[in-house]
């Protein structure tokens, strides 16, 4: 057996330096287990906040779904199962052998079925050239718009002109669209004035829908707003009950976040092929792929967010960790940071609105997030400071580079003989390290290995 003869005035330190913890705070055995079950609970909690954000911005956003009613004539292959179900919409109710009867010579008329189904195929070619037009796509987006208005005023029970919900359906009105492409097919306007009064009326949502509508609508604007408060409140109560191993707390929500990110772009993928293949036949099945792809588009930015966040905590809790990389940064930005806080917290924040420019997240272009994400920068940078205050109290250039080469020196444990002033440096080095343990920097089993290396 080792004695390890400096280890008691560590330990003393240590123990002067600890905070008295009250409470279940004292029960150190359960703490990682409690630390643990309100990261798992804030991740499933995360995941369910994201699929109604994703519902609450895609499914009752007017704008959202208007832009992404129009990416999809922009599509080739929904233009073209758009243009064979206008097609078969002409030919169900409107009489075309009846009408190429009337304009045929009398000795062909015979011909006018054979011609009738061998006009089919053209006339989708022609439409589908149609629905490129900006004019038909316009017309499109408008009537997506009318018809979203009208779900959104029936479900919120909000009153507009032309909407009740006395029948409470909600209908795609493309009738415009079928008239002007059937006049431009050659019909003429006698057979499309005859044309059903349901003739390219898609119905959206049935009266019989509405109740369990509502009630949907309703949990998922209540539940996007309120459970992004409760995972940051179960994130701040692990934080707190991770005393002296709070670095790797922070560490683990950031992985937590990232694996939400991931199991929310594996479900997009799975549940769309699932979808697609329930609902779709051989023929119809690329346009539906290409249907799920634009209206999860938001769910697919979410997605990839979280992973974008959780990477980003993971590095910061790295930079403010005992592992070579991070003393290396902390001691290159020590002497900016100790000495020229204003500077370094305009670098910061010119960044920061550089990033904004930018907007790669939807939270990095609205409001609350973009307050939510400069309240957490700036108290990292706190964090930051406080941290190569204790670490590297006079940094400057020349201590800096000191500060690090005798990390290094520590971290490689070489048998060779040290010099006179690393040997100075033990007792300090210990005092530093305990201070990181109780500040929450590094924790007990990082600190055991930290000082093992420095007494080696």
């Amino acid at each position: 057996m080792v004695v390890e003869a400096p280890a008691p005035p560590e330990n003393d330190s240590a123990a002067r330096q600890r905070p008295a913890l009250g409470g279940f705070g004292r029960n150190v055995k359960h703490r990682p287990a409690l630390v643990w079950v309100l990261i798992v609970l804030a991740a499933l909690l995360g995941f369910v906040f994201t699929l109604t954000t994703w519902a609450n911005r895609q499914v009752l956003d007017t704008g959202s779904w208007t832009r992404s009613s129009g990416k999809l004539l922009q599509n080739p292959q929904i233009r073209s199962a758009l243009s064979v179900y206008i097609v078969n919409e002409l030919y169900d109710n409107v009489d075309i052998q009846g009408q190429l009867q009337k304009r045929l010579p009398p000795q062909v008329t015979p011909l006018a079925g054979p011609i009738a189904a061998g006009l089919r195929q053209p006339a989708q070619q022609v439409v589908n050239r149609l629905l490129s037009r900006p004019r038909v796509q316009a017309l499109w987006v408008n009537t997506n718009r009318i018809a979203h208005g009208q779900f959104v005023a029936i479900v919120e029970n909000k009153t507009q002109p032309g909407v009740s919900t006395a029948n409470g359906n909600v209908t795609l009105d493309v009738s415009r669209i079928l008239t002007d492409l059937g006049q431009q097919v050659g019909l003429p306007s006698s057979a499309l004035d005859r044309l059903p009064a349901d003739a390219g009326k898609i119905t959206v949502l049935r009266s019989n829908q509405l109740s369990w509508v509502e009630t949907g609508v309703r949990l998922v604007k209540v539940l996007s707003i309120w459970l992004i408060v409760i995972d940051f409140l179960l994130w701040g109560l692990a934080i707190w009950f991770a005393a002296g191993a709070r670095r790797v707390a922070v560490r683990d929500i950031g992985w937590s976040v990232f694996v939400v990110g991931v199991l929310l772009l594996l479900v997009r993928h799975s549940l769309g092929n699932y979808v697609v293949h329930a609902l779709t036949t051989a023929e119809t099945k690329p346009a539906g792929s290409a249907v799920w792809s634009i209206m999860t588009g938001i769910l697919g930015d979410i997605g990839w967010a979280c992973v974008s966040y959780g990477l980003a905590v993971v590095a910061a809790a790295a930079v403010a960790g005992p592992t070579r990389a991070g003393t290396a940064i902390r001691s290159w930005v020590a002497p900016v940071l100790n000495r020229v806080p204003l500077l370094a917290s305009s670098i910061v924040a010119l960044a920061y609105i550089m990033l904004l420019s930018w907007g790669p997240t939807h939270a990095l272009r609205t409001p609350i997030g973009i307050l939510i994400f400069a309240v957490l920068i700036a108290l990292g940078v706190y964090l930051l400071r406080r941290q190569t205050l204790a670490e590297f109290p006079d940094a400057g250039p020349r201590e800096a580079a000191f500060a690090a080469s005798v990390e290094a020196a520590v971290k490689s444990h070489r048998p060779r003989g040290r010099p006179a002033h690393v040997q100075s440096s033990v007792a300090s080095d210990l005092e530093r390290l305990g201070g990181l343990r109780t500040s929450g920097v590094i924790s007990d089993e990082e600190f055991q290995r930290a000082k093992e290396k420095v007494l080696a």
